[in-house]
């Protein structure tokens, strides 16, 4: 009775180990895939997304995310518009922002989503951000106001 005591224990130590470790497996593989699921190296529209909310907060980019996180070419563009914040497509600061669904377009290398600002009143308003997939680090490409 007692090596059937110890064989079950032995086994059901060997279960437990093996079911800790398809958890940690099953735990750790989505994080990993969320890291880089593209096997060519590529953004996913779900970085995209966590980037676009990261980069536009609450209420714009910061000072750092406009200095860090921008495409040159975009940084030209927005230092030659006059009368507006280029990157928020507005004159003041929103009192809020959302980051809608992303779309990828793989042969173009491009992710783009509509960015909804709220304003005083709750008025709304809405323009669309690009970021390149293959730009390492992740930088915010372009802008189109619609204007």
């Amino acid at each position: 009775m007692l090596r059937t005591a110890s064989r079950t224990t032995a086994v059901a130590a060997a279960c437990a180990a093996a079911l800790g470790l398809t958890l940690t497996l099953a735990a750790s593989g989505p994080a990993a895939s969320a890291v880089r699921p593209d096997a060519g190296g590529r953004h996913t529209a779900a970085e995209i997304h966590r980037f676009l909310s990261a980069f536009y907060g609450h209420h714009g980019p910061s000072d750092s995310s406009r200095e860090h996180r921008v495409s040159a070419y975009l940084k030209d563009r927005a230092a030659h518009t006059e009368g507006y914040d280029l990157l928020l497509c507005a004159q003041n600061v929103p009192r809020e922002i959302t980051v809608g669904r992303v779309t990828t377009a793989q042969s173009a290398g491009v992710g783009w989503a509509t960015i909804t600002t709220v304003w005083g009143g709750g008025s709304r308003d809405s323009f669309t951000a690009y970021v390149g997939l293959d730009s390492h680090p992740i930088e915010l490409q372009d802008v189109d106001c619609g204007r």
